[in-house]
């Protein structure tokens, strides 16, 4: 297309050169700055469909079998991570706030008021605090022994399915491993069949081999951010847990002794 588009600029001028010197440098200039557009654009849009097309035909060469598979843990993976962070997100509380709001309910309106405090806050913190309040007219220890055991549940619940990420995290890689070692004793089935060492002949298993490897990195790679940051939310929320709880103690032994 680009050697039609030169040689019909040069008739195009040859022709018009008979008759006027400028209109022929005029038109040749147009001619030149259209050719060097399209190419331009030609350029352009080939990098922009150059990603997601090569990426798409890497996939399919690497087979549908192990791909797909590895395709399903990264999924299944990233389901479960998105869960994870709305819910811990959800679970996130003021914890000072909640602390300081429960302290003024217990001066002024005594535990019913703290509990009804607890009762229109979200999260685990709130819920913990509640479990506390609930055994505050028996006794300190009993209260204590409630958050202790009230806590468990809530971080139980905040772990969960977390497991599954790991489990995703460590099975595309060896599923990747696997698609290559398959790969490979298929490269070396066809050099032994045609008992020569020709590349040609490998070149394709060791590709579709190296591919599966890749795409089980990458996934692994991918959840694996997605899980330390779960993990460190946990951490987070249940470091805030802890702190509320003792200070919950500390708020039902002034009440006692207030009163």
């Amino acid at each position: 297309m680009a050697i039609a588009a030169l040689v019909f600029a040069g008739t195009f001028t040859a022709t018009a050169a008979q008759t006027s010197p400028i209109s022929t440098q005029t038109l040749t200039a147009a001619a030149t700055i259209t050719f060097v557009q399209n190419e331009d654009d030609a350029g352009s849009g080939a990098e922009e469909e150059g990603w997601h097309q090569n990426l798409k035909q890497r996939f399919i060469e690497g087979g549908p079998s192990f791909m797909g598979i590895v395709l399903l843990c990264l999924i299944l993976g990233l389901a479960i991570a998105i869960e994870r962070i709305i819910y811990l997100n959800l679970s996130t509380t003021n914890t000072q706030k909640l602390a300081q709001d429960v302290e003024d309910a217990l001066s002024s309106g005594g535990i019913d008021a703290a509990k009804e405090v607890c009762r229109n806050t979200k999260g685990p913190v709130a819920s913990i605090y509640y479990q506390g309040l609930e055994r505050a007219d028996e006794s300190i220890d009993a209260a204590e022994k409630a958050v202790v055991a009230y806590g468990g549940v809530q971080m139980g619940q905040l772990e969960k399915n977390v497991s599954w990420i790991s489990l995703f995290i460590a099975l595309a890689p060896m599923l990747g491993f696997m698609g290559t070692v398959i790969g490979m004793i298929f490269a070396f089935d066809k050099i032994e069949a045609a008992g020569d060492m020709n590349p040609s002949l490998v070149a394709g298993g060791i590709k579709v081999a190296l591919l599966t490897t890749v795409f089980g990195l990458v996934v692994a790679i991918i959840l694996q951010i997605f899980y330390n940051y779960i993990i460190a939310k946990i951490d987070s929320i249940v470091n805030s847990m802890e702190d509320a709880s003792i200070t919950l103690i500390d708020m039902l032994v002034d009440h006692k002794n207030k009163k």
